[in-house]
């Protein structure tokens, strides 16, 4: 270890003041960065260090070493930030050590000396500080003057005048202004300025302009111009720090009207008279007369007012003015002071106005405001004095002292006026009257000053007693006197909405400021927005923006100079040094472009070469700016200029704003340019992450507005929309762009420009949202529908919104709300609020009320739902009387306008409606749900207004409200459980513990659930040991409750995110625990603790007591003492009386097991309890009670406990006769539990029991009973031997008509059969008749009962009692069973439909895809059981039940797209399974399933049925066939299914063009991609050749849309990758469609919307319709040719070809081929020679050819058919209406009538059997009446020389779309 080493090891043992004055520098220097350390790392501002540490500051700042001073600076700048106030007292010494030690030393160190400065003005050591630096500024050495003039400037500008006095500075300034060096006069002047904004301008004038030089005056002048708006603090003190509210949100403090909030809120104004010094005039008042505008020292004034009072009357007018002129020079100077005297002299002042003289009648007018302005006079005070004046004989007294009461009244705080308008309202109503109008005008005045300060309610009683004419009068003035706003109200509101900031740097990084950036225009930006936009200056020839203000950020930070000055190119040459060589800049002047153009390449290499760019990023922009400049023409040069300033812009670290203000002007011509816009793209996204894009933004808006190139304009915004995407809108000012798109944008005469702006506008919607609409609404409809077309590309996403780029620039957040919602303005509706409107919203007709409540919705509507809080108190006043109004539609109406205010307020709504969200909860206790609803839906509203935090307090005090009822706490419990689970943490949610712990022992059992539930999101958000410190509020039976959930949320807690446990999942988790913990204890004599009393391991020692207290003050749960059992049995059986269940206590009882003396004692006891479980209808508690009886049973039958008669009379007869309950889940569990039972009670002694059963009402349980039965044969026959005469009554069970019973006889018969044999089964049962003898004993499956356990599931069900029961019967029953649930859907489903209500069918709404996925799953189930024998009853049930529910177009909207997938599939393949028309009535079973499936088609969701049907064209599963394949493969089966989905499809596709509007296109179009990419181009080349008919079918789909939207096609693509590589199939099928209907002239007008771009342009937008017919032949010549030149296509390529040559026989083909091979030609002539002699079809031109027909690999004779005929080749095979495809009856076309005449003889002679699907779809009117087609397909197949089909028309249509276009004009023939 070196020497040193150990010196500095040695020194850390020393106290702290030897170390830090130690003589070694490296010691004090090592100290000093312990000191920071520690200081650092303090906490407590009373820590006892502080104190140690402070005195030593004094003499380390002072260190001669500068690196130690460095650190002893670091150290202080740590204490002061771990301080509080009371470090103040070191300020002095150790303030006077920095100002002669620091401010002359390196830079770093006057920085950090400025930073400890601030830090004790933070300390509120001010005094001390400007003591400091009125010595600092004494000093000689300029170099110090100058940092203490920054630091005094940078105080002000962060604390404000209100901390820092001016008044101290101003005394300072005037020696600065003569100081010798220049820097110090400048930054004396930023000084002056900086104190204009806070105290204003003509108080600085008046006090330092006459002390300054004309010079100086001159400039100040020029640099006061630019001093605009107010400042407000950006920096609070430390004892305000710790004090410092919530921020409010910006809107409550905005508006008009001074606010009482507002008020608070707005920086204090500095008065001037604070600033002077008082003058004693008394002394010298002989010689020199009145002092005016000066600060009066106080005194005795007595004699000198009784002498004015005289000199008022005073004869001569000249004397008269004077004094009174003096009276308010006084005034003003001693303000308070000269109250006395005011009070006697205002009579005397008051009587004067009578006079005419207008000297007189101004002078008494300016003293009577000046006497009230400066405090003299106080309005209550004046009042008597009014009254007076008012009465007066002269007119003109009457109304100049109404004049300056309106003025008192204006000048008055809101709080003064509210006490004394009672007095002076009655006095004004009275000079309405007066017969001077210029007395009622100024009565007027003073009215509607009193209403706009304390609005209209104080007027209402008086305007009654007006006339109309003048009530109308007055209700102007009013309206009117509400807009006009002082001037600096809506600033300051502005500024106390964004100026909560606390000082953010006091624990950060200092920044230093210079008060010289205040001149030259580089003044730091106001914090409100200003309206005025500065004028564009010109500099070096480069024409910069406008100068707009930007937002003070909400932190300390250095305000930037953004405006350059001029600079010449010589002084740039100079400045540059050795940075860039000489020979690179001369270069750059050369008037050869490639000279240039080499220069900038060397230019950009030096530029990359240099170290550290930062300093000399602004020269090298302005060499660039001046040299080759914008001015030049080169394009490669251009493009190499925007390079190296974009290279420049991103390396930088801090890239100046006045480079970007050089830059951007040349830059955006530059983006005008094609060939430059790239590179100047680019380079403004690389400004916008420099300096923000609110600062570009701001520039570009005037630099696009007055630019003479519209594409400046046009592509200037599309970058916009790019940085919006790149950037989102945070850093924007949004009412400024909404204004700039509609007042440049959408106004502009450019196309181009206008499309952009909608871009832009789509772009801003998916930030901000539908409120954008609002704000637009005023803008022409075409514009609008294209906006709302750009709205659907861009959905709002608002916080989820993703932005792929960051502003590097701290500075650049501006003060605007994130997300942008809130930067959308707030429109002040208070004036709109009239007494008329409050007083109709308590009229005693309702239809009054409600007009007036639909008044305040429209009145929302027109303030674009978004409202400020002023005058809003009153509204809700009156809409909280309405809560409680006698109509409920009203109070409905009501619930509904509260949450829409709440929602157009945002978060003021909290303060505005205090109280009113209590009366809204009062709603749920209404028994209405439809009024539950509205209430709900309101606490929705207001939720997304404010924070759930501010809401808890009232629904706390509602749950507890016993008025609120059970359905109201249940489902606020419900809303609550749904908002905490949405909550990762949330605090305050411990207030609902005590309602939600009572609400668990509520005696509902729907409140307990949902409390539960509650409880559980309640101690997930709170956590758990915050719950625990809050149970002293729970006491009784809910906290065991409590205990007993905290107890099982453990485990829970750790899973949650990735599952969320409801309270029943816990219960039912601590269930299985209790059992598997009882099964481990094997000692009967071990006593287990009920899991009430136990607590959960690791819970805390104050939870743990709680648990003990509640186990000794609660009762044991089984108390034995004192029990006979036997006395009990001899008692006479009675109904026990039990407290209502509990789930909870089932749970407690699986503890019992290990306690089986106690159980054994009370068992008769538990049996009537669980008895009187059996009879209620809780199906949760009767599940629990079966879970546990069977473990009971098997502990019983351990122990070798029987059950005594007494136990059994008591539980079998119950037990039998529920035993047929109507789930099957539950008869499967007692089924069990009775052959359990056998074991603890003989079989002998249960047989009586069963048989007793079979006599039940119950068809179930006389089945479970038979059952029973059998199963006692079979295994105890020997014990029941003696009883089997009981045969007799199972054997006359087989005459019942139930066919359930009769099958369970039968097979228990045949069990006594197999066991006992013929003969004595015959003996014991008696005559049964012969053909149920054999019917019994012919079968083959009764060796064992339990074979025919599936009997079981076929059971018929009783009614069930409600919806939910029902759904679950369907879901869980057997196929039989489910009947019953079914119905109870149908009987629904009728009600509903004939509610004209309509609220029945929105509850069945929400249920309706439930209700169809389990119609689906039940369909296969009842088809496989009717399939094994059973009544085809059940499936008709099912398909009825889809059809009642598809008939509802609401219901079948529902449906989602896979409930519906999974149906359309499992009907389709029922309809193909050739197993049906063998069932029961198979042959109605095909037509239900078909008409079902046409309803489904009509009614469900035509987007979800496309998407479902192209996703089944893919080949199915082996699996999902219901039946395996007999005599048929796979392939084979799949081509049967295909076939059925494509008649479906062609069923949809022929109705698209009426339902082209209600499809959502990018969904369907993204199936078909998703189909034709899973395919590829080899496998859709392959089917092509072997003419695939799904792939065929899909074309066709995408044929029909591109020909129905046109281009707008491509607008639809937003869900398509488009830019993938290779591009997606779709694009090229689009694309060729696109060209081949435009060339046959066939598609469908459209207004083209914003489609992307892919490929080539021409491709973009088809232009073969606008060319000539010769340039559409040559464009289709050239596609056939090509297509021949293919293999896959030559054959389309040639019938194509022939086609062209019949349309136009004099066109010469070979023409075209001039320079093609003679092979190819030949190859040519010989193709059209076959065409011709093979005679085809003459038909239309045709569309592409991957749309041509399959039908030439069925019938090679036929040859070539139309395109796209694959839809009427459907019809064609499928007579008679007996598909998908409709019928089609008497066609009006004769060439078409001819045709199908001609393939109807050609099918009927060809007698070709079946060639399709057995499954044809049942269609049209021949199901309705019940007339089952033949489903047998015909042949389609046709000789060529027996067609005689006409010629048609060269414009016919194709394929499908000729089909569709003759079904328009007509229809056809059946054939």
């Amino acid at each position: 270890m070196s020497e040193e080493e150990k010196l500095l090891k040695e020194a850390k043992k020393l106290p702290w003041e030897d170390r830090l004055l130690h003589k070694n520098w490296k010691v004090r220097n090592e100290a000093n960065i312990d000191l920071a350390a520690i200081c650092d790392s303090i906490s407590d501002p009373k820590d006892p260090r502080l104190r140690e540490f402070g005195p030593f500051f004094k003499k380390t700042v002072a260190d001669s070493n500068a690196p130690v001073q460095e650190k002893a600076l670091d150290a202080l700048i740590a204490f002061l930030r771990a301080a509080d106030a009371d470090a103040g007292r070191y300020a002095k010494e150790v303030c006077d050590a920095i100002v002669a030690k620091c401010l002359t030393g390196r830079p770093k160190t006057v920085e950090k000396a400025q930073a400890a400065f601030m830090l004790w003005v933070e300390l509120e050591a001010v005094d001390v500080f400007l003591d400091a630096m009125e010595k600092a500024i004494k000093n000689k050495v300029a170099k110090a003057v100058v940092p203490a003039v920054d630091v005094m400037f940078q105080s002000l500008s962060e604390f404000g005048a209100k901390v820092v006095p001016p008044k101290r500075i101003l005394k300072m300034l005037p020696e600065l202004f003569d100081h010798q060096d220049q820097n110090v006069r400048a930054c004396s002047k930023g000084l002056t300025l900086e104190l204009c904004r806070w105290i204003g301008k003509d108080p600085v004038k008046s006090i330092l302009f006459e002390k300054m030089r004309d010079t100086m005056k001159k400039e100040l002048e020029a640099e006061l111009v630019n001093v605009t708006g107010t400042a407000k603090p950006s920096r609070k003190i430390r004892s305000e720090q710790d004090k410092e509210p919530e921020p409010e949100a910006a809107s409550e403090a905005a508006g008009p009207g001074p606010t009482e909030d507002s008020a608070a809120d707005a920086p204090q104004e500095i008065d001037e008279y604070e600033l002077v010094d008082p003058v004693d005039i008394l002394t010298p008042l002989e010689k020199s007369g009145f002092w005016d505008g000066v600060r009066i020292a106080p005194g005795d004034f007595t004699e000198v007012s009784r002498t004015l009072k005289k000199l008022i009357t005073d004869v001569n007018i000249a004397v008269a003015v004077e004094a009174i002129q003096a009276i308010g020079n006084l005034a003003r100077g001693l303000r308070t002071h000269f109250a006395g005297s005011s009070r006697s002299l205002l009579p005397v002042l008051l009587e004067k106005l009578k006079e005419k003289k207008p000297a007189s009648t101004e002078s008494l007018t300016q003293t009577l405001q000046a006497m009230h302005k400066s405090g003299c006079l106080n309005i209550a005070d004046i009042v008597e004095d009014v009254k007076v004046a008012v009465k007066n004989k002269v007119p003109l007294v009457r109304s100049l002292t109404l004049n300056w009461v309106t003025y008192c009244i204006e000048t008055s705080n809101k709080a003064v006026v509210l006490k004394v308008h009672k007095d002076y309202v009655p006095i004004c109503m009275e000079c309405l009257n007066d017969g001077t109008p210029e007395v009622r005008d100024a009565a007027f005045s003073a009215l509607a000053a009193v209403a706009k300060l304390v609005g209209m309610r104080p007027l209402e009683r008086s305007l009654e007693k007006l006339d109309d004419v003048r009530r109308k009068k007055l209700s102007e003035m009013i309206g009117s006197s509400g807009n006009a706003v002082p001037a600096g109200t809506n600033t300051a509101a502005v500024q106390s909405s964004s100026g909560n900031a606390s000082s953010m740097e006091s624990s950060g990084t200092f920044v230093r400021r210079s008060a010289a950036s205040m001149l030259s225009g580089k003044r730091p930006a106001p914090s409100a927005p200003s309206s005025k936009k500065g004028a564009s200056t010109k500099t070096g020839g480069s024409k910069k923006g406008e100068g707009t203000t930007q937002s003070k950020p909400l932190r300390d930070i250095e305000s930037e100079d953004v405006e350059p000055a001029e600079m010449s190119l010589e002084e740039i040459e100079s400045r540059l040094d050795s940075l860039i060589q000489a020979e690179a800049i001369s270069q750059l002047k050369s008037a050869v472009w490639k000279e240039r153009l080499e220069a900038i390449g060397m230019l950009k290499q030096q530029v990359e070469n240099i170290q550290n760019p930062d300093q000399s990023v602004e020269i090298l922009i302005r060499l660039l700016c001046a040299l080759p400049g914008w001015n030049e023409k080169n394009v490669q040069v251009q493009q190499q200029v925007l390079e190296v300033i974009t290279y420049i812009a991103s390396t930088a670290n801090k890239f100046p704003k006045k480079c970007v203000v050089l830059c951007l002007l040349g830059t955006s011509e530059r983006v005008a340019d094609i060939k430059t816009r790239a590179h100047a793209m680019k380079c403004l996204t690389t400004f916008a992450e420099a300096v923000g894009t609110g600062f570009i933004f701001d520039r570009l808006y005037k630099i696009m507005k007055e630019h003479k190139n519209p594409k400046v304009l046009s592509e200037g915004i599309l970058w916009m929309v790019s940085a919006i995407e790149d950037f989102g809108i945070s850093h924007l000012k949004l009412k400024d762009l909404i204004d700039f798109c509609k007042e440049t944008g959408l106004q502009s005469s450019a196309a181009a420009t206008r499309n952009a702006t909608i871009k832009l506008i789509g772009a801003l919607h998916r930030f901000v949202g539908p409120d954008i609409k609002a704000f637009l609404a005023d803008v022409k409809p075409a514009l609008l529908s294209a906006l709302d077309s750009e709205y659907e590309k861009n959905p709002f996403e608002g916080a989820a919104a993703v932005t792929r780029k960051t502003v590097k620039e701290s500075d650049s957040t501006s003060a605007m709300s994130t997300g942008g919602v809130d930067g959308l303005p707030r429109e002040d509706i208070s004036g709109k609020i009239t007494p008329t409107l409050l007083k109709n919203l308590e009229s005693p007709d309702w239809k009054v009320r409600l007009e007036s409540i639909e008044a305040v919705n429209k009145i929302i509507e027109e303030a674009n739902k978004r409202i400020q809080p002023n005058g809003t108190a009153e509204l809700l006043g009156a809409l909280r009387g309405r809560l409680y109004d006698s109509n409920k539609n009203l109070i409905m109406a009501t619930l509904t306008t509260i949450g829409g205010v709440a929602s157009a307020m945002g978060p003021s709504i909290e303060k505005a409606g205090k109280g009113i969200l209590s009366d809204v909860l009062k709603c749920l206790g209404d028994n209405k749900k439809h009024m539950r609803e509205c209430t709900l839906a309101a606490l929705d509203s207001w939720l997304a207004a404010v924070h759930l935090d501010k809401m808890v307090p009232y629904i706390a005090g509602a749950l507890i409200d016993s008025k609120l009822g059970a359905e109201g706490r249940k489902d606020l419990f419900d809303w609550l459980g749904k908002q905490l689970s949405g909550l990762s943490d949330f605090a305050d949610a411990v207030q609902l513990l005590k309602p939600a712990a009572t609400a668990m022992t509520d005696k509902s059992a729907d409140v307990r659930k949902a409390a539960e539930a509650c409880f559980a999101e309640i101690l997930r958000v709170s956590g758990q040991e915050t719950v625990t410190k809050n149970l002293r509020d729970v006491q009784g039976p809910a906290l065991a409750i409590v205990l007993d959930r905290m107890k099982s949320h453990v485990p829970v807690q750790e899973s949650y995110e990735s599952t969320k446990a409801t309270s029943l999942g816990s219960s039912k988790t601590s269930t299985k625990a209790g059992r598997s913990a009882s099964h481990g204890l094997s000692k009967p004599g071990s006593r287990a603790i009920s899991s009430r009393a136990i607590a959960s391991k690791g819970t805390k020692s104050d939870l743990m007591l709680s648990v003990q207290d509640i186990a000794v003050q609660s009762q044991a749960l089984l108390s034995v003492k004192d029990s006979v059992k036997e006395d009990r049995e001899r008692m006479v059986v009675r109904r026990f009386k039990f407290e209502e269940l509990r789930i909870e206590q089932i749970q407690d009882l699986e503890a019992l097991p290990s306690i089986m003396k106690e159980v054994i004692e009370v068992l008769d006891i538990l049996l009537r309890w669980f008895v009187l479980r059996f009879c209620e209808s809780n199906t949760t508690c009767l599940l629990k009670v079966l879970e546990f009886l069977p473990e009971l049973f098997n502990r019983l039958r351990d122990e070798g406990y029987s059950l005594t008669e007494s136990e059994a009379a008591i539980f079998l007869p119950c037990l039998i006769e529920k035993s047929g309950h109507n789930i099957e889940k539950v008869r499967e569990k007692m089924r069990e539990l009775m052959k359990q039972i056998v074991h603890t009670y003989s079989a002998a002694k249960t047989f009586p029991y069963i048989l007793e059963g079979l006599r039940s009402k119950n068809n179930r349980t006389r089945i479970e009973c038979v059952d029973l039965v059998g199963y006692l044969i079979d295994h105890h026959g020997a014990e029941i031997s003696g009883q089997l005469k009981s045969l007799q009554t199972v054997a006359s069970l087989t005459a019942e008509r139930d066919g359930e019973i009769r099958k369970a006889a039968l097979n228990t018969l045949a069990t006594g059969y197999k066991l006992l044999g013929m003969s004595d089964v015959a003996e014991q049962s008696g005559e049964v008749s012969r053909s149920i003898s054999g019917s019994v004993f012919a079968r083959d499956n009764y060796s064992h009962p339990e074979v025919h356990m599936d009997r079981h599931m076929m059971v018929r069900a009783s009614a069930p009692t409600d919806w939910n029961e029902a759904l679950d019967i369907i879901s869980f029953g057997s196929p039989e069973q489910s009947v019953e649930g079914m119905k109870v859907v149908c009987h629904e489903l009728n009600q509903a439909t004939n509610d004209l209500d309509g609220s029945a069918m929105d509850d069945i709404v929400k249920d309706a895809d439930r209700l169809v996925s389990c119609l689906a799953d039940k369909v296969a189930k009842t088809f496989d059981f009717s399939l094994t024998g059973a009544s085809s009853r059940s499936c008709k049930y099912v398909l009825n039940t889809l059809m009642q529910t598809f008939q509802n177009k609401q219901l079948a909207h529902a449906v989602k797209e896979g409930t519906l997938d999974r149906l359309i599939t499992e009907l389709l393949l029922w309809l193909l399974d050739e197993r049906v028309p063998r069932m029961d009535d198979g042959s109605q079973l095909l037509k239900a399933l078909n008409v079902l499936m046409l309803k489904i088609l009509d009614n469900a969701d035509r987007t979800s049925s496309f998407v479902v049907l192209i996703n089944l064209l893919r080949p199915l599963d082996a699996t999902r066939w219901p039946s395996p394949a007999a005599n048929e493969t796979v392939a084979m089966r799949n081509q049967k299914f295909s076939d059925l989905v494509v008649k479906c499809l062609i069923k949809l596709t022929k109705v698209l063009q009426s339902t082209i509007y209600d499809v959502d296109l990018d969904h369907i179009l993204q199936s078909i991609h998703i189909y034709l990419q899973e395919l590829g181009m080899e496998e859709i080349r392959r089917r092509a050749g072997i003419d695939d008919k799904p792939l065929r079918m899909v074309k066709t789909v995408l044929h029909e849309l591109v020909k129905l939207r046109g281009t707008a096609i491509k607008g639809h693509l937003s869900m398509v990758p488009i830019d993938m590589e290779p591009q997606p199939i779709i694009l090229a099928y689009i694309d060729l469609n696109l060209q081949t209907l435009a060339a046959a002239k066939m598609l469908t007008p459209s207004v083209p919307m914003g489609q992307p771009h892919w490929g080539d342009s021409t491709a973009n937008s088809p232009s073969a319709a606008t060319h000539s017919a010769d340039a559409q032949l040559k464009q289709e010549l050239a596609a056939i040719f090509k297509k021949i030149g293919d293999k896959q296509t030559c054959t389309i390529g040639l019938y194509e070809l022939y086609r062209i040559t019949q349309l136009y026989p004099k066109v010469d083909i070979f023409s075209q081929l001039q320079n093609a091979s003679e092979a190819f030609r030949n190859y040519i002539r010989d193709g059209l020679a076959q065409s011709i002699n093979s005679k085809p079809e003459p038909t239309s031109f045709s569309l592409p050819p991957s749309y041509a027909d399959a039908d030439r690999a069925v019938n090679p004779m036929r040859g070539p058919i139309s395109d796209n005929s694959f839809a009427e080749q459907m019809n064609e095979r499928f007579p008679g209406g007996a598909g998908l495809v409709d019928a089609v009856t008497s066609g009006t076309l004769d060439a078409i009538r001819e045709r199908m005449k001609t393939i109807q003889l050609a099918a009927a002679a060809s007698g070709n059997p079946d060639l399709g699907n057995r499954a044809a779809l049942y269609m049209n009117g021949s199901g309705a009446h019940g007339q089952m087609q033949n489903p047998l397909d015909q042949t389609n197949v046709e000789n060529a020389g027996q067609t005689g089909v006409l010629p048609m028309d060269e414009k016919a249509l194709s394929g499908l779309q000729a089909r569709m276009e003759r079904l328009k004009s007509g229809t056809m023939e059946p054939f």
